[in-house]
């Protein structure tokens, strides 16, 4: 995915620094760090994470090319981001979505809650993924790749909510070979905890243990696949004044919090919505949902600790590999492209398959 009214340059949102909670809030909350969410583009994270986007479009109707049912005058096709009418075209011209861009030296993790995304990439693999599913991308050595979002109701809305969050590689694994792992509705667990009013609390879990389940394996190069990195990638979706305690942590990991939808207050204090809170792992953290619920999302993991050197789709760890990138995609292609269109669907129906660059081809159970 890029990032259209950032720049290229700047797409990578740094944690501001905020002041420290007084020491007798800190003493009942484990709250380090609140801080507000821009109103569009990327949310500011905590390493090993780079980068982190909720999109949630309420996109009309389908036409028989599962673009919009609807005028795109007024809106900057190719750069689309001022959320029109509630929805956005981003960087697609007749369907919405990412078409082809690169990237190398970091990992892609699209969690989609509601709505269909096409998948397609540089190696021959493609993609119909949504509706719970969770793709894994590992970028490398550097691949090409096309997100789009197809319209597939012709009779109803499609609404489209999902995050997509970049997980840092390693110096010794930027330059790993490309992989592609797709995670089904039906394998990522799911863990629902009432509270002593019987409202529920519902935990979808990507990566991680501290929930006691157990996840699809990440891709092979991953800092998530080694355990001891600590690695979370979690919703949290409250009902309305539900409370639930995240349980603590281990020592040294970066835990942040996101309120991406609704209110929550933690330990007492006054409701927040749309921050990041920045938390303390080692603590245990009460939280109650608002009068309309909450829904969260947590990111937690192992620092890498290196250094970055990033510049649009690129991350790498020295300015000097940043030009070997440019260097390398300009003399490859990554792969080349062997898709007709920068910005491939596949067909009207709404079946979900991946076909890997194997030829293996794989359907949800």
């Amino acid at each position: 995915m890029m990032l259209g009214t950032t720049g290229c340059q700047n797409w990578l949102p740094a944690v501001t620094a905020q002041p420290r909670k007084k020491e007798h809030d800190m003493m009942k909350s484990s709250v380090l760090r609140v801080q507000p969410l821009p109103h569009a583009g990327p949310w500011p994270t905590l390493d090993p994470f780079l980068f982190c986007v909720h999109h949630n479009d309420e996109y009309p109707t389908g036409t028989q090319d599962l673009g919009p049912r609807a005028s795109l005058s007024g809106r900057r096709i190719g750069q689309d981001f001022e959320n029109i009418d509630g929805w956005n075209m981003y960087h697609g011209e007749a369907v919405p979505g990412f078409p082809k861009h690169p990237h190398r030296g970091f990992e892609t993790i699209t969690f989609v809650k509601t709505g269909i995304i096409d998948h397609a990439d540089s190696l021959g693999a493609a993609a119909r993924y949504g509706d719970g599913d969770v793709q894994w991308l590992t970028a490398g050595d550097g691949i090409n790749h096309a997100e789009m979002f197809p319209l597939l109701n012709r009779q109803t809305p499609n609404p489209l909510d999902f995050f997509q969050i970049w997980l840092n590689l390693p110096a010794r694994s930027k330059r790993a070979a490309p992989h592609f792992s797709m995670f089904w509705a039906p394998d990522v667990p799911v863990v629902k905890v009432q509270d002593a009013r019987k409202r529920e609390t519902v935990i979808t879990v990507v990566s991680g243990s501290i929930f006691s389940t157990e996840p699809p394996l990440p891709p092979p190069a991953s800092w998530a696949r080694d355990k001891s990195n600590r690695v979370g990638v979690a919703r949290i979706e409250m009902e309305p004044d539900a409370t639930y305690t995240l349980p603590a942590g281990k020592k040294g990991v970066n835990r942040a919090l996101y309120v991406a939808q609704g209110e929550l207050s933690v330990a007492g204090d006054q409701e927040v919505s749309r921050v990041q809170l920045v938390l303390e792992a080692t603590q245990e953290t009460p939280m109650t949902a608002g009068k309309k619920g909450a829904m969260l999302l947590l990111l937690e993991g192992q620092p890498i600790s290196e250094p970055i050197a990033k510049y649009g789709p690129f991350v790498m760890n020295t300015q000097e590999e940043i030009a070997q990138a440019f260097a390398d995609y300009r003399r490859t292609g990554f792969g080349g492209w062997s898709w007709t269109s920068p910005e491939p669907v596949h067909g009207v129906e709404r079946r979900k398959f991946a076909r890997y660059a194997d030829g293996r081809v794989d359907q949800p159970a």
